[in-house]
């Protein structure tokens, strides 16, 4: 999936977490955020940080590969 806006971040997010049979709370204490952040995120929430959005991807078995776009 390429990653645009943060709300990307966010359905991606939200995809894996239902597709894996979490709710909202469970990954949050999973992946050390509380849950009123992660509904942020799944929001598309522009201000997440980048540490807590990593430690989630990371509980979801996702990883985030950079590659230099062609203009």
């Amino acid at each position: 999936m390429k990653i645009r806006a943060a709300s990307d971040f966010g359905a991606l997010v939200a995809e894996r977490r239902e597709a894996r049979g979490l709710t909202q709370s469970e990954l949050a204490k999973r992946a050390g955020v509380v849950r009123e952040w992660l509904v942020r995120l799944e929001n598309g929430a522009p201000t997440v940080t980048v540490h807590r959005l990593l430690r989630v991807l990371r509980e979801l078995g996702l990883q985030v590969d950079v590659t230099e776009v062609d203009k």
